[in-house]
């Protein structure tokens, strides 16, 4: 199944069309992905392709945010026809729209004025679609009902009033009205005055001013992404609960099921909301301001570090850390090896790691991969030193003051676990 214009139709639709047939192949195209598709392309939900090479001698349409000013609106409308060229002026209200055709045939009385709307009946749209195509009208006034399908090579520019209204990707496309043929194309955007705009309609119109270039529709969508937030991935709700759980979370939650789906394993809410490893050892981690003292630039580096998937990761980053400020601290390595057991102890299915001069106490999950035959055969070998303590603890005693033979026994502890994994 081919879907052209894929943000034209909703999720309902598009799930009706799916249940025709039960195994399908899909594929969307679209100059600027909804949300939700753009999402779940980016996480590998769905695969993505960009096509960012534009016809031969097509050139970029020169966009403008301007407050409404009758001024502007003549010198554009007369520029474009003393060239030849025909005029799409937007005004998205059937209501007024045969006023604002009336103000505009006493604003530029040497325009042929026409206008275009969805509620006029079929033929007489139709015919009044074929004279513009045709040229015998040279401004067009309509509503979005043009955003698709239309191809005029010789309308050149494009007016939107009150652009404060429309959505960001319904913007680009209709910018793409105009522009389609080797003439430079201008787009005008009419806006009231910036208080009586809200902040996502200044933010979308922003967006739409500096993305002028071919191909901008992929950046505009994620802008729109930005502004609009995800939406629900199974249902059809546009702007979805993230703020609930958080957008990390989210995102964390969605990667790993996303990678358990393609391992061929039925995902798990519990193992999806497992947490992270705690390691406390009573000992200085982390990046000292005197080391780097840009605190953007620490948070950065924490959330990296944080972030490492492996010890390859952790040693580019130490690497990296070395080459750009200089040698480690002791606190810096510190953060780096426990972050290395944070992983090791993630593997092995430990909650916790808990350690202080009095000794050190290990919390196990319950689907731990460590084996029980070696806890047990630990305690058996030195009953003085191991000691289980409720049903998913163990307890290693002794006074162990010095913090950096207390990681070096921890490290050495997890590694000894790593060897003796339950099959």
């Amino acid at each position: 199944m081919i879907v052209d214009e894929e943000h034209r139709f909703g999720v309902r639709q598009k799930e009706a069309i799916k249940r025709m047939r039960a195994d399908v192949d899909i594929l969307t195209l679209t100059a600027t992905p909804i949300p939700r598709t753009l999402n779940m392309a980016m996480h590998g939900v769905r695969d993505l392709s960009i096509i960012a090479t534009p016809p031969a001698k097509r050139l970029a349409v020169k966009t403008f945010v301007r407050e409404y000013d009758e001024a502007t609106i003549r010198e554009a409308i007369l520029r474009e026809i003393l060239r030849g060229g025909q005029v799409y002026f937007l005004h998205n209200n059937v209501d007024t729209i045969n006023k604002t055709a009336a103000d505009l045939e006493l604003l530029v009385p040497e325009a042929r004025i026409t206008v275009a709307h969805g509620q006029m009946r079929e033929r007489d749209l139709e015919r009044i679609m074929s004279d513009f195509y045709h040229q015998r009208f040279n401004v067009l006034v309509c509503t979005t009902i043009v955003e698709t399908g239309i191809d005029v090579p010789t309308a050149n520019t494009i007016i939107m009033d009150r652009a404060d209204h429309l959505g960001l990707a319904q913007m680009h496309q209709l910018r793409g009205r105009v522009g389609r043929s080797h003439h430079q194309a201008y787009a005008y955007l009419l806006t009231p005055h910036p208080k009586r705009m809200t902040k996502d309609a200044l933010k979308r119109l922003e967006a739409i001013a500096q993305l002028e270039d071919l191909g901008a529709g992929f950046m505009l969508a994620t802008h729109d992404l930005e502004i609009r937030g995800a939406g629900e991935l199974l249902g059809d709700e546009q702007s979805g609960q993230i703020e609930s759980i958080g957008f990390s979370l989210y995102m964390e939650m969605l990667e790993q099921a996303v990678q358990a789906l393609r391992e061929g394993r039925e995902p798990a809410l519990e193992q999806l909301l497992q947490q992270q490893s705690e390691i406390d050892l009573r000992l200085p981690a982390l990046l000292p301001d005197d080391y780097i003292a840009d605190v953007n630039q620490r948070l950065s580096l924490y959330k990296r570090i944080a972030s490492a998937t492996d010890t390859a990761g952790l040693d580019d980053l130490q690497i990296e850390l070395i080459d750009r400020f200089g040698l480690l601290p002791e606190a810096v390595k510190n953060l780096v090896r426990i972050a290395a057991l944070r992983q090791l102890a993630n593997s092995l299915g430990i909650r916790k790691v808990d350690g202080g001069p009095q000794g050190v106490t290990i919390e196990f999950t319950a689907a731990t991969k460590v084996s029980v035959n070696y806890l047990i055969e630990l305690m058996q070998q030195q009953p003085q030193q191991y000691r289980i303590d409720g049903p998913n603890r163990l307890r290693i005693l002794g006074k162990i003051d010095d913090t950096q033979a207390r990681l070096k026994l921890v490290e050495s502890l997890l590694h000894d676990f790593d060897q003796h994994r339950s099959a």
